[in-house]
């Protein structure tokens, strides 16, 4: 896969009106079960990390340049992969991003 840019991706998400962080770990670094009470968008920049939603039995691998809308109120844990992850991530009000029973992740 090809390097993503960065600041094209904080472009894209800046002009849909989101203020965005950014965040990395180390490989293996895993995150407990636990919800959150805003929407979250979360754009991986390099490595990987894998989101399972808890009762829905599916999860989402991110790579460069893929991006996981999550919903408010929805049980997920995530786990970075073997190279570590650095991802920019923005925060909405709930229920902004819609109604949707689970987190929608895709290619962006």
């Amino acid at each position: 896969m090809s390097p993503v840019d960065r600041a094209s991706l904080e472009e894209r998400l800046r002009a849909q009106g989101m203020e965005i962080s950014s965040w990395s770990n180390d490989a293996g670094y895993r995150y407990a079960e636990h919800t959150h009470e805003y929407d979250k968008v979360v754009v991986a920049v390099q490595g990987s990390i894998t989101f399972g939603l808890t009762g829905f039995g599916v999860g989402f691998m991110l790579t460069p340049g893929e991006r996981l809308d999550l919903p408010a109120h929805i049980r997920h844990d995530a786990v970075v992969g073997p190279k570590g992850v650095i991802c920019l991530e923005a925060h909405l009000p709930a229920a902004t991003l819609g109604t949707k029973a689970k987190g929608r992740g895709y290619r962006w």
